[in-house]
């Protein structure tokens, strides 16, 4: 938790780097050199289809091991920050149809105020201190993992235009490679790794996005490694790999996605832009479309007594938090770019939306939390 909290001040002062690029006088350089060619594919599409695979992997990873021995390793876990979770998708998405009713051409961006970015809701965590009670951190982690499973699935399945069916033959043989891998309790990485590589090739020519390639790797990574070794996580080829690419997601990766996609050009737009329905549809589910369900729908299973609170938080903290995940940042601009293609008018609009949506989630998530760490906020409680 403390490396994502890092990576989110990281992420943060990419995405400033990137916005002060896009409206500098060396802006036109820059947007040119994002769309570079090297080799088959541009700068641009090498972060967001090669490197954001091994974002993805992690992501997978992550997943798995909470599921398998984490925080949502049973179901009495996984009740409340999976309501939060499911909730806090399907409330930014309503919203953003009914903002974007009269605008069928934006249907396509529904998913793109579903998620919560982890590194960056944790950063503002990590700013807050001890006015963030413990207890948040581990739910929040839990709501913004399965939100990225979620993320996922929404992804391979909405935003896949055409498949081309001898490469996507290719990709299924290769997860069967993979599944006989596991199920052979294979320790070594390289097979897996190399396996992935290839299956990341497979899974681009067949039209489905290449980074779905990294979780289903994931996937078929063990979470435990020789019978004999089953007690050490050293021996666990899913720990050493997901604690081998964390640090080179957190501090480079994402950072690069973010200095990569965070960046529009503001000089010339009327503020009138922001009552756009697509940046404004965006902005209002992040904003107000992830707090009211997942605070809503917590509230209504501890009510019911079918969950309690994270430890040492109070109404208060619970509607902090929920503010807080509306932060929707790299995953909403990841979407956006699948829903309008990278670089459009439209993805210019989505990056102001996210950035807005944001932005007022941080700071409204940070205000009530440090207010509801004073004795008003108990007292009301």
């Amino acid at each position: 938790m403390d490396s994502e909290a890092s990576s989110g001040l990281v992420l943060m002062a990419a995405a400033a780097v990137a916005l002060i690029l896009a409206n500098s006088p060396w802006s036109a350089d820059w947007f040119h050199l994002l769309h570079v060619k090297i080799g088959p594919l541009s700068l641009t599409h090498w972060v967001n289809d090669a490197l954001m695979a091994v974002f993805f992997l992690l992501v997978g990873l992550e997943i798995k091991r909470e599921f398998l021995e984490g925080q949502l390793s049973g179901w009495d876990r996984r009740i409340l920050p999976g309501a939060a979770a499911l909730a806090g998708m399907a409330m930014p998405a309503i919203i953003f149809l009914l903002v974007n009713r009269s605008a069928p051409a934006n249907h396509d961006g529904w998913a793109i105020p579903a998620a919560t970015d982890i590194a960056f809701a944790l950063g503002v965590l990590a700013i807050l201190g001890r006015h963030a009670p413990a207890g948040l951190k581990p739910f929040l982690t839990a709501v913004a993992v399965i939100d990225d499973l979620g993320a996922v699935v929404i992804i391979a399945g909405f935003y896949t235009a055409g498949i081309a069916a001898v490469p996507l033959a290719i990709a299924a043989a290769l997860v069967l490679v993979l599944f006989l891998l596991n199920r052979m309790n294979v320790g070594s990485l390289w097979p897996y790794l190399l396996t992935g590589a290839a299956l990341w090739t497979a899974i681009f020519l067949s039209g489905i996005h290449a980074t779905v390639a990294g979780v289903l790797l994931a996937l078929f990574i063990p979470l435990r490694g020789k019978a004999e070794a089953v007690a050490a996580r050293t021996a666990s080829p899913l720990f050493r790999l997901e604690h081998a690419l964390h640090p080179w997601v957190a501090y480079a990766i994402v950072p690069i996605f973010g200095l990569a996609n965070a960046g529009v050009d503001l000089r010339g737009l009327s503020p009138a832009i922001l009552l756009d329905p697509l940046p404004l549809g965006v902005a209002l589910g992040l904003f107000l479309g992830k707090p009211l369900g997942i605070f809503t729908s917590c509230q209504t299973l501890i009510g019911l007594g079918l969950a309690t609170r994270p430890q040492g938080s109070n109404a208060w903290h619970m509607l902090g938090i929920s503010i807080l995940c509306g932060i929707g940042f790299t995953m909403s601009l990841f979407i956006g770019a699948l829903a309008f293609g990278e670089g459009s008018v439209s993805d210019d609009h989505v990056k102001i939306g996210v950035i807005g949506g944001s932005l007022a989630s941080a700071l409204l998530g940070a205000l009530v939390l440090r207010l509801s760490s004073g004795n008003i906020a108990r007292a009301t409680d």
